[in-house]
Order: C-alpha cells, then structure tokens, then sequence
C-alpha cells in the first residue's frame, strides 16, 4: 500500500492476489560443498520446475546445458528440502560420499538443526 488515492488497499490487493493462480514456477538455486578427495569442492545447481496443472520437479543441472528430473512432488518443497534432493542425487552418482560414510556428526554440521526458513515453517 503507498498511501496514494489511485492505488487500492491492502485488503483489496490480498483478495485479489489470493486468486490469481501461477502457470509457471522456476526457482534456481547453486550450491557448494566440500569433500575429502580432489577436486575439494563440488559445485552443483538445480531447480525447482512446475508447469500448471502439473506437479513440482526437482531439476538437477548435468553441466551440460540440460537438467535431469530427480523428484516430483504435488507439494513444492522448501529450499531445504530442496537442497537435499539435489545432493541425494549427486550421492546416488557417486559425485560425493554416502550419508553413511559421512557420519551422524559431521551431517548435522552441514545442515544445522533447522533446514527451513520462517516462512516455510508449518503454522
């Protein structure tokens, strides 16, 4: 709301914004982390991708110019989450090591205790 005459409140902007549904959501992230064995850091970046009606789909950047599907979900991940789509999936290729090889320690460091932001939290 600016305050200005010609532009309409708060409430009026809220309603009608509350139905008006997205077609299309491209959310891009990049991300880094580091491992033990050479190269020390991996770089990595991915998306989150849905078309309406259509469910949400976790993209994962190959480095080629092209992204390949990890997951999909009705419901769209936080970015946490999404995080740790992506590197579930760079685990899968073998770009960096298992969870198991990691250990419970050294995972908790990386992530923190709260992998989501105030917004996506539930209410």
């Amino acid at each position: 709301d600016l305050g200005a005459p010609a532009f309409p409140g708060k409430d009026f902007q809220d309603r009608f914004l509350s139905r008006v549904k997205p077609v299309y959501y491209l959310r891009t992230r990049q991300y880094s982390r580091s491992v033990s064995q050479p190269p020390f850091i991996v770089n990595f970046q991915g998306c989150i991708f849905r078309s309406y009606p259509g469910h949400y789909q976790t993209l994962l950047d190959t480095g080629t110019g092209r992204y390949r599907k990890v997951v999909g979900s009705d419901v769209r991940p936080g970015l946490g989450e999404f995080k740790e789509q992506l590197t579930d999936a760079l685990r899968e290729s073998g770009a960096i090591a298992k969870k198991e090889d990691e250990g419970a320690l050294f995972g908790f460091l990386r992530t923190g205790y709260k992998t989501s932001t105030w917004w996506e939290d539930e209410r």
